[in-house]
């Protein structure tokens, strides 16, 4: 499977994921934009990176690239994303159908990588522990905004 499918399939994981929760989602024509989709949650518009991690088998864990890839015909560009690109960054890890919800600052300040670690062994949890199936985070960064208007 090429990353692109593996990219769409992330994609409508979120998208069932909110559809599920009542949401409202809107696709951007093409992908030239530095998200994804955007969820409407009761007329708030909230940009949404979608990334898929894969497992690494000699480290043993799932790992997800933080930078934004550009391809055209003769080569692929990578490049960070900034502050502004998108409000929170979904990964999805398709072998356990888990999500990592981060705002899109923690999701930029880890630098290339995000390594995930599912295992049940470790003595300390990462960070990135803080962030699974953390959907509340973006119902609280929207729900404020509801309710003062």
């Amino acid at each position: 499977m090429d990353t692109k499918l593996k990219g769409d399939i992330a994609e409508q994981a979120v998208v069932l994921y909110a559809l599920k929760q009542g949401w409202g989602v809107l696709t951007p024509v093409g992908d030239r934009l530095a998200y994804d989709l955007v969820l409407d949650i009761a007329g708030d518009l909230i940009k949404i990176q979608v990334k898929s991690a894969w497992f690494d088998q000699k480290r043993k864990n799932f790992v997800v690239d933080t930078r934004r890839t550009k391809t055209n015909r003769r080569q692929m560009l990578r490049e960070n994303y900034k502050p502004n690109d998108f409000d929170f960054a979904v990964i999805y890890i398709e072998d356990l159908d888990i999500f990592y919800v981060m705002p899109c600052e923690v999701f930029i300040s880890y630098g290339s990588e995000i390594h995930l670690i599912e295992a049940d062994r470790r003595q300390r949890k990462p960070k990135s522990a803080a962030y699974r199936d953390a959907w509340e985070l973006i119902l609280q960064w929207a729900v404020p905004k509801v309710i003062s208007e």
